[in-house]
Formats: C-alpha cells, structure tokens, sequence
C-alpha cells in the first residue's frame, strides 16, 4: 500500500526504511529538507492515491495539532490520518471528531522500540473504529515485530495513545528499580564489580529484561557512569499517567515515586538518575547531561 509519513526524526526516519522493506510505498514529508522525499504537505497529499494513509510523527502539543489542521484542508472524505507520536489520548478524541466532521477517519497509535524499532520492530497500540484500523493494517503488520505480538487494537480512539501512556509509568519505575538497586551496589564496599552483577542478572532471574540488558550496554560504555550527570528528563507519558491515575482514584505509588525521583534530579547531582538518563539514551536516542556540562 501507499503512506504518507509526516516526521523523519529518529523514529520517523527508521520506520519509513522498514515500512519499505515489507514492500510499500512510502511517501516521506519532513521541515528538514534533506531528510524529505517532498517539499510540503500538499506534494505529499497530491502524490497518494485515494483513499489515503497519512501517518504522523511529530511532537505532541501544538506540532501535531498544526499538521492534523493542514491535513484536515488537503485530505479528503474516505481518507484516514494516523497519528503516532506520544499525544494525550484526549487530543485524539478531538483530532477525531474535527476530522470526522470532514469525513476523514482518524486513528492513535502509540508506539513503542525507540532507536532499535528498525532492527527489532515497533510495538504499537492502536486505538480508533476497527474499519480505519483495518484499512492501515498493512503497515501495522510492516512495523511490528515478527512473531504473534508487538500489536494490539486497543479500543476505541484514544486507547492506543492511553495504553501507550500506561506502559511509559511502567516503564520509569522498572527504570527507577533499578538504578536504585545499582545505586545501592555501587555504595558499598563489599560488592567490587557491580557491572557484572548486573550480567550475571541477564540469564536465569526474574528480573531479566531488555531494559536490564541496556544497563548492562550502558555499564560496558561507561562502567561507574562517571561520565554522565544525574539528570533526567520527564516525558509528558509519566505526568499524564499520574493525572489519569488520580482522576480514576488508582493508586500508582511506584511510577508517581519515580516521576518524583526525576524531578528531584534537578536539583542535586543524583547517582541513580545516571542510571536513567544512561537507560533513556540506550533505548530511546535520549540526550544525556555530561559531567563536562555541569562544570
């Protein structure tokens, strides 16, 4: 099938090359000129054939909201946008039902596997009516990785967006766990080489997992994290999560702790928040805070 991908950053950029190499077409829009196949929006649109796919992957906020309002001029009834950036699920059910009024099927995907998506594959939940989803599960099944799972229609609009949200608050307090325990490690004096603790942790316990492994990726590049500043940064997924949580009256003491351990971050030079922006760099392309940088 044919796609229009808005956003060439990073993830853009690698899913694009993968949705090509399952045999598609893709049709590549960036404000980077170098990185785009075409000049603009409406040289996007007019290169599609009807009915079209538009898949977006922009920053949340007002950068979305920009290119799902000139979509909405260009496009037509019969069309669908995809937005698969990390928007709040509420935005999607606006995005929804401002491109409805123009016939235009609208459909969230949240997206996960960072700067590895290309090799490994990008687990996505989707959210929208099942009759848009269908129309764009040729490049749901390009994305995602091989085998029986990595994809799920979540429900309604919103839900991919929502679920992906929830798997980010998983996410910092799988993190902040272990930076914590490394953390801890690292003090005492009985323990001489917490990076191979961390190893010897990849095969057999019951905390393996690929973040442990990118710990352990990280460990080899710079075995005490010396080089790095204890600062992190928040992805509007962590806030986000603990507002639904409260507003829902469910209790998330781990991941509200771990979002709370990272704004605490800028305010001292703390140990394990290496370990998280060390982590947020392995999976995710992250930018890191060196220890040059503070000085």
């Amino acid at each position: 099938m044919q796609l229009g991908l808005v956003g060439l950053g990073k993830m853009g950029g690698n899913m694009r090359e993968r949705i090509r190499r399952a045999g598609h077409t893709v049709v590549g829009y960036d404000r980077d000129p170098d990185l785009a196949d075409v000049g603009s929006l409406t040289e996007l649109v007019d290169k599609l054939d009807a009915p079209r796919v538009v898949w977006v992957m922009v920053p949340a906020g007002a950068a979305t909201q920009s290119v799902v309002d000139e979509l909405g001029g260009l496009l037509e009834p019969g069309d669908i946008v995809v937005d698969g950036g990390n928007s709040r699920w509420t935005d999607d059910e606006k995005h929804a039902e401002e491109l409805a009024a123009k016939g235009i099927g609208f459909v969230d995907a949240g997206v996960s596997g960072g700067v590895w998506g290309l090799k490994n594959g990008y687990a996505l939940m989707v959210g929208g009516q099942a009759e848009h989803v269908e129309k764009v599960q040729p490049v749901f099944d390009a994305l995602k990785p091989a085998g029986d799972f990595g994809f799920v229609h979540a429900g309604a609009v919103g839900a991919g967006h929502f679920a992906k949200m929830v798997h980010n608050g998983i996410e910092y307090a799988m993190m902040q766990a272990y930076a914590e325990g490394w953390e801890l490690l690292e003090k005492v004096h009985s323990v001489t080489d917490v990076r191979e603790v961390f190893r010897s942790w990849q095969e057999g316990t019951v905390i393996r997992s690929w973040l442990l492994d990118l710990a352990v990726n990280a460990l080899d590049e710079d075995e005490h994290l010396d080089e790095l500043k204890g600062y992190a940064e928040d992805s509007g997924e962590g806030r986000w999560t603990v507002e639904a949580a409260i507003d829902n009256a469910v209790p998330l003491p781990a991941i509200t702790a771990s979002l709370f351990a990272r704004f605490a971050s800028r305010q001292d030079d703390s140990p394990q928040m290496k370990m998280i922006a060390a982590l947020r760099n392995q999976f995710g392309g992250h930018a890191v805070t060196t220890a040059a940088d503070k000085a």
